[in-house]
């Protein structure tokens, strides 16, 4: 049965929030003793349990155990969220934090994103995640340069002046003279061009044998430019701060959710195609447990907010990811916030 709150009286909004409150703080079924302790307008223990049937035949609440205690279901988060939650605003502190921390990870849009990742992670005690904008703008040039045997950074510039670096692994054969035959060659054919492109005539060249290159500077070329090609349907995705869910874990039961959702998290194909959605859409964007099909079995929630660029158009996301008894009224402006800093950065 769905409500909206003109139809819950005062005192059963009363006792839903607190329920609430208390859920949040504990991750605990809440019994009508405690409620009667904590109330603001104290009702007895006989009263509070008819209020909590009452939630519960509409669907709000649910009971866990055999005993007394009542836990908002999927579908009560939601009614709270929507219409009973009062967002809290961010600390002058926190904000000083969110743009130092983004300011300081330097040129590179990967650099911002992942520090922007990391620190959404600590401050909401949840996973954080990114998805990286897809490069949609003309290239100028690229480069390797070698780190050490077996590894090297691929450096791209775009037109626009916006340079992203990845590391990647090579056979350790592979000389710094080989990488820069490797680099001229793709530069040569990514000027002007953007990614979609260049890796397209690119991927021609070498399947008809057009590129006159020797057996390991074509190795390179295909790295170099698959290096890329992951993130490239709607951008790469980082996730930070995975070990955090462990934290609110109260239950054996808890801790299996937990898992079902890390091994969604190493795949990563649903949560981006959860955020394909996310960007389709303004402003913060949240996904209750069941409601979809990444969290149904991990009892988990996911905040998200779009990010945008010079022109107001949306070129990625992020979030966190969190028990959904998480802190709504205190998560929601500090996504709302690295959004909006993540995107001013980037432009």
């Amino acid at each position: 049965m769905s409500l909206s709150v003109a139809e819950l009286n005062d005192r059963s909004i009363e006792v839903f929030r607190e329920i609430i409150d208390t859920y949040i703080e504990t991750g605990e079924p809440v019994g009508s003793r405690t409620l009667s302790r904590r109330l603001k307008h104290p009702l007895s223990p006989a009263t509070i349990r008819n209020v909590m049937a009452d939630l519960e035949d509409a669907g709000l609440l649910y009971a866990p155990h055999t005993s007394a205690g009542r836990m908002p279901t999927d579908a009560g988060l939601r009614y709270f969220v929507d219409g009973l939650l009062e967002i809290g605003d961010i600390k002058e502190q926190e904000r000083a934090e969110i743009e130092r921390r983004c300011k300081s990870s330097g040129l590179s849009i990967d650099n911002v994103l992942e520090q922007a990742s990391s620190m959404l992670s600590g401050l909401s005690s949840c996973a954080g995640l990114v998805m990286a904008p897809k490069n949609e703008s003309a290239l100028k040039h690229l480069e390797f340069l070698q780190l050490a045997p077996g590894r090297a950074i691929v450096i791209l510039i775009s037109q626009d002046g916006n340079i992203e670096n990845r590391v990647i692994e090579l056979p350790e054969s592979i000389t710094q003279s080989v990488l820069n035959e490797a680099a001229n060659y793709l530069s040569a054919r990514i000027f002007g061009r953007t990614l979609a492109e260049a890796r397209l005539m690119i991927a021609d060249e070498l399947r008809e044998q057009k590129a006159h290159l020797n057996e390991l500077t074509t190795k390179v070329v295909e790295m170099g430019i698959g290096v890329w090609a992951a993130g490239e349907r709607g951008g790469s995705l980082i996730v930070k701060g995975q070990s955090n869910l462990l934290d609110s874990v109260t239950e054996l039961t808890e801790l299996d959710q937990i898992r079902t959702l890390f091994q969604a998290l190493d795949t990563k194909e649903t949560l981006k195609q959860l955020l394909d959605v996310s960007v389709q859409a303004e402003g913060i964007q949240i996904f209750i447990g069941a409601e979809n099909s990444l969290f149904q079995l991990s009892g988990c929630s996911l905040i998200v907010s779009p990010y945008h660029d010079t022109k107001q158009k949306i070129i990625g996301a992020i979030g966190v990811i969190g028990p959904s008894r998480m802190n709504y009224s205190r998560i929601i402006p500090l996504v709302d916030y690295t959004a909006k800093i993540v995107g001013k950065l980037l432009r």
